[in-house]
């Protein structure tokens, strides 16, 4: 954690660059990502997987089967939803022992009102910016309409944090705003992250909170 908040980075792939990015101070959550479509998608057993930091797998819209079966192979902590997936589906995955993050993207407020079908069966809520595919855009969205969330479930941030954001992170405040998720705008390629560009993002978010 940084100052009592969690930093996730998301899109792991390769053993050595998750045995980096894990050795780096304050890293939380690596994020795997299961979803055929995206280019960080891991098809494969890494040589290495995280010892300290909590792993979490990212689906979209998969069979509960299938999730279940990589939540055993990787030996996942947590799974984060990024579909459309039912308040009914989140319950039974939370019931085998799973912590589960749901995505939700946001663009204007509405967008929110449906968080609170998912209150009592999810450990975190991720809110995102909402573009054409499922999964991330490396943009970022109008954090402010996240001041009309009042629900009880801690959230992360997600949406094209990057190099420098330390500031407006610094700006951003919200009672149940639990920590960030970094993605592409730390990678030298998909799927690869840059541990100096984390690194020093992470020592400019600790001078600058």
């Amino acid at each position: 954690m940084i100052n009592g908040k969690i930093i996730k980075v998301c899109g792991m792939r390769e053993a050595e660059n998750i045995q980096d990015i894990e050795s780096i101070e304050g890293i939380d959550m690596l994020g795997f990502i299961f979803y055929p479509k995206s280019p960080r998608c891991v098809y494969e057993l890494p040589a290495y997987l995280p010892t300290h930091a909590r792993r979490v797998g990212v689906f979209v819209n998969e069979d509960k089967q299938v999730v279940s079966m990589y939540a055993d192979r990787f030996g996942l902590n947590d799974v984060q939803l990024h579909g459309n997936e039912s308040p009914e589906y989140c319950r039974s995955l939370h019931s085998t022992g799973l912590k589960i993050i749901k995505a939700f993207s946001v663009d204007r407020p509405k967008d929110l009102k449906k968080v609170y079908d998912y209150e009592k069966v999810c450990d975190l809520f991720l809110f995102d910016t909402q573009c054409e595919q499922y999964g991330g855009s490396g943009n970022q969205f109008d954090w402010s309409i996240l001041h009309t969330y009042n629900g009880h479930v801690p959230f992360l941030l997600s949406g094209g944090i990057n190099s420098y954001s330390a500031n407006a992170l610094k700006e951003f405040k919200h009672p149940r705003l639990a920590g960030y998720d970094l993605n592409s705008r730390f990678e030298t390629k998909p799927g690869e992250k840059d541990p100096e560009r984390i690194r020093t993002f992470l020592d400019e978010l600790k001078s600058s909170l």
